[in-house]
């Protein structure tokens, strides 16, 4: 699946190609992988656009960019042997060749290999890196989660509350805050969808955290964020993960950010690539808590290549419940 043409706006279906193509030799130092599964996430529609990021923007007819797990079924590589599960950027495509570099083994025996993109991998390492380096929260005190029946956000709700504290979620839809307070265990959830401006979501948030908010776990920037800046308590800390409330929309206005000087707040953005030194300690720690029952994900599953345009959207559109995946076979 390529990236036909930019959006403007809002992408959808016509801004993607399937293509069908030989089957690639193996040469040497190189292995072919057959990919089980593809990972949705939002930094996929951020690539589509042409506007500064922290990474490239997608090429226009070349395989959309993310990471899969699959397994290993050719290979002239010496530190890979055919059946290995492996997890790589091999991108939107049912079978991706690699030289082994940013291509990493992982244990089935420890985790279904769908885990690998989810809480054991990039997901899960995201969160545990927002809650536990930026937010810092302790046993007491309030956090506050946005986007918190996806991927990442419902693992930082998990893991604030394994940490002994107060967890408020914010989501869409009376399903979603049903599942993140009765699934992931929040002690509130606030339904965004029938607020009509950000006074009104600011208010709903202080109905929950009277005495404020100590930690902001952000994964939608936008309106929600300026609603969160006066909740915030003196000193609170806010992890700035992702920003799924512009993409394909006009630069929004913050009418709130002078809460980041009158409450003295510290806001961080953060990309987990930044902080691959960190990996091996998360997932150890991630992996604990799951064998521990204090850890679980959702997965939301699209079948096919030809699905993966409308997983996309849908992720946009907030249709997913945790971890969005397309699955080939």
């Amino acid at each position: 699946m390529v990236l036909a043409s930019r959006p403007v706006d809002k992408p959808d279906t016509t801004h993607f190609r399937l293509e069908e193509v030989g089957m690639p030799g193996v040469a040497a130092g190189q292995v072919l992988v057959r990919n089980r599964y593809l990972s949705i996430d939002p930094y996929m529609v951020g690539r589509m656009y042409t506007t500064q990021s922290y990474a490239a923007a997608q090429a226009l007819g070349e395989t959309m960019v993310g990471e899969t797990a699959g397994h290993v079924i050719a290979s002239q590589h010496p530190d890979f042997q055919i059946g290995d599960a492996v997890v790589g950027a091999l991108g939107w495509q049912e079978y991706g060749v690699s030289d082994g570099t940013n291509l990493r083994r992982v244990d089935e025996q420890r985790a279904p290999l769908s885990a690998y993109l989810g809480m054991l991998g990039m997901t899960g390492v995201t969160a545990w890196y927002g809650i536990n380096r930026i937010c810092r929260p302790v046993e007491g005190d309030t956090v506050l989660v946005s986007a918190a029946a996806g991927a990442v956000g419902g693992v930082a709700v998990q893991l604030a509350k394994a940490k002994g504290c107060k967890v408020i979620g914010i989501a869409g839809g009376e399903q979603k805050c049903h599942y993140v307070t009765r699934v992931l265990g929040a002690n509130a959830c606030i339904d965004y969808r029938p607020l009509a401006s950000k006074e009104a979501l600011t208010e709903e948030i202080f109905k929950h955290a009277v005495d404020g908010v100590d930690a902001f776990f952000d994964n939608v920037n936008g309106w929600v964020l300026d609603a969160a800046f006066p909740a915030m308590s003196l000193g609170g800390r806010i992890a700035l993960c992702g920003m799924i409330g512009r993409y394909g929309n006009r630069s929004m206005q913050l009418l709130s950010h002078h809460f980041l000087l009158l409450s003295r707040l510290t806001a961080q953005g953060f990309i987990v690539w930044d902080h691959v030194g960190e990996w091996g300690r998360a997932v150890d720690e991630l992996s604990d808590l799951m064998d521990g029952g204090l850890l679980r994900s959702e997965e939301t599953r699209a079948f096919g290549i030809e699905a993966a345009p409308h997983a996309c959207l849908g992720l946009l559109a907030g249709k997913n419940v945790g971890k969005q995946l397309v699955q080939f076979y």
